[in-house]
C-alpha cells in the first residue's frame, strides 16, 4: 500500500490565499467607504474574510481527505483481491497435502496394524512360553518349600521333642539329687550335690529355652501362686553366676501359677546376660519395685555400657514377631527366648543404661500376673513336673 499525501498542505495554500484576497479586498472597501461606516465595515469584513478562510481551509481539507479516502478503498479492495487470491491458492494447496497426508497416514495405519497384529502374535506365543516356564517354576518351587517346610517342621518337632526329654531328664535328675541330699549329712558329698543340683538346673534351664524356641510346652506347672522371694532364688539357681547376685526385694506379692515358671525363666535369662557380661567380680543387683500398672523387675550390671544401637537391637529381639533360629547365639539366643516368654505372658520388657555403669534391663509384670492371696514357695524335692531348682547354700543369704 502506497503512502497518501497529507491533505494539511492543500488546505493550508487555500487558507492562505483566501485570506490575503479577502483581506486585500476587505482594505480596499474600507479605504473606500466613508470614515463613518469604515469601523464597522472593517470589523465585518475582517469577520467575513476569517470566516471564508476557515470555510475554505474546510473544503480544501474535506476534498483533500475524500480523494485519499477513495485511494486508501480502492488500494485496499486490490490488497484484498490479491489476499483471496493467495488464500484460495493456500486452501487449495492444502487440500492437495491434507488429501496426501491422509493417504499416507492410512498406508501408514494399515502397515502398522499389520505389524502390531505380527507383534501381538509373537508376543502371545513368548507369553505363552514363559507362563508355561514360570508356572513350572512355580511348582518347582511350591514343591521345594513344601519339603523345606516340612524339613523345618520336622527338625522343630525333633528339636521339641528332645528338649522335652532333656527337661525330663533334668527333672528327675534334680528329684534324684535333692533325695540324696536329704539321705547325706556328710558336708563335702552335700558340697558335691549341690554342686550337681545347680549344674543340672542349667542343663534343666538350656532344655526350656530350646523348648520355648520350638514351641513346646514348658514341664514345670503350678496350681497356686509363687511368692516374689521364690521366683527371684528359683531364677538365681539357674545361672552359673548366683553367687554374684544381689537381691533387693520387699515385695509380699505373689505371681499366678501358669505364669510363674515363664517369669523365672525369662529373669534367669536376664540374670545370666548381666552376670556374663560383667567383670567376674562385678556385682548384678535385682530390684523389685511395685506400681500401679504391676510389678517392674530391674537387672543392673556394671558391664559393658550398651550404645543406643546396641540398646534397640536388644529391645528388638525381645519384641519381635517372627523369629530366625539360625542366626541365633549367645546373647540374642536369651532375648529370644525373653522375648517368646514376655509375648506369651503379656510381660514388657525394655532396656537402659544402669545407674552402676553397665546396662540395666526392665521386666513389668502386669497386674494379671500377680496375686495378693495365698501363696506357696515350691517344694523341692517333688515329682514332675517338678519346681524351680533348689536354690544351693552358697546362695541362701547373698
Amino acid at each position: 500500500m502506497t503512502a497518501s499525501p497529507s491533505p494539511l498542505r492543500p488546505s493550508a495554500l487555500a487558507l492562505l490565499i483566501t485570506a490575503v484576497a479577502g483581506g486585500a479586498f476587505s482594505t480596499a472597501a474600507v479605504a473606500a467607504a466613508p470614515s463613518s461606516v469604515g469601523t464597522p465595515l472593517a470589523w465585518f469584513s475582517g469577520s467575513g474574510v476569517l470566516l471564508l478562510s476557515v470555510a475554505a481551509f474546510a473544503v480544501t481539507w474535506s476534498s483533500c481527505t475524500a480523494r485519499m479516502r477513495r485511494g486508501l478503498i480502492s488500494e485496499l479492495r486490490a490488497e484484498l483481491a490479491a489476499r483471496d487470491g493467495h488464500i484460495a491458492r493456500m486452501i487449495a494447496d492444502a487440500a492437495r497435502d491434507t488429501a496426501a497426508h491422509t493417504a499416507e497416514r492410512s498406508r501408514l495405519a494399515d502397515e502398522h496394524a499389520a505389524a502390531l497384529e505380527q507383534l501381538t502374535q509373537a508376543h502371545a506365543a513368548e507369553l505363552e512360553g514363559l507362563a508355561a516356564a514360570q508356572s513350572a517354576s512355580r511348582e518347582r518351587l511350591a514343591g521345594e518349600l513344601r519339603r523345606a517346610q516340612s524339613g523345618r517342621a520336622a527338625a522343630m518337632a525333633a528339636a521339641a521333642n528332645a528338649a522335652g526329654r532333656m527337661q525330663a531328664l533334668a527333672t528327675g535328675m534334680l528329684a534324684d539329687l535333692r533325695e540324696m541330699e536329704h539321705r547325706h549329712a556328710d558336708e563335702d558329698v552335700l558340697t558335691d550335690l549341690l554342686h550337681l543340683d545347680h549344674r543340672t538346673a542349667q542343663a534343666g534351664r538350656l532344655a526350656d529355652s530350646i523348648a520355648v524356641l520350638t514351641g513346646a510346652r514348658s514341664g514345670r506347672r503350678w496350681a497356686k501362686p509363687i511368692v516374689m522371694e521364690s521366683i527371684l532364688r528359683g531364677a538365681m539357681g539357674r545361672i552359673g553366676g548366683y553367687q554374684r547376685v544381689r537381691l533387693h526385694s520387699t515385695s509380699d506379692a505373689a505371681v499366678a501359677g501358669h505364669a510363674a515358671e515363664g517369669v523365672m525363666h525369662a529373669l534367669a535369662e536376664l540374670l545370666d546376660n548381666a552376670a556374663n557380661f560383667s567383670p567376674p567380680t562385678a556385682e548384678v543387683h535385682v530390684y523389685v519395685e511395685e506400681v500401679p500398672a504391676g510389678i517392674i523387675i530391674t537387672v543392673e550390671d556394671s558391664g559393658l555400657v550398651m550404645s543406643e544401637v546396641q540398646l534397640r537391637r536388644a529391645e528388638q529381639a525381645v519384641t519381635a514377631e517372627s523369629l530366625d533360629l539360625a542366626g541365633l547365639s549367645g546373647t540374642r539366643l536369651g532375648l529370644a527366648v525373653v522375648g517368646r516368654l514376655a509375648r506369651k505372658h503379656g510381660l514388657t520388657v525394655s532396656f537402659r543404661p544402669s545407674a552402676r555403669g553397665g546396662t540395666g534391663a526392665l521386666m513389668m509384670l502386669p497386674q494379671e500376673l500377680i496375686s495378693r492371696g495365698p501363696a506357696e514357695a515350691p517344694a523341692p524335692g517333688t515329682a514332675a513336673p517338678a519346681p524351680a531348682p533348689a536354690i544351693p547354700a552358697q546362695a541362701a543369704a547373698p
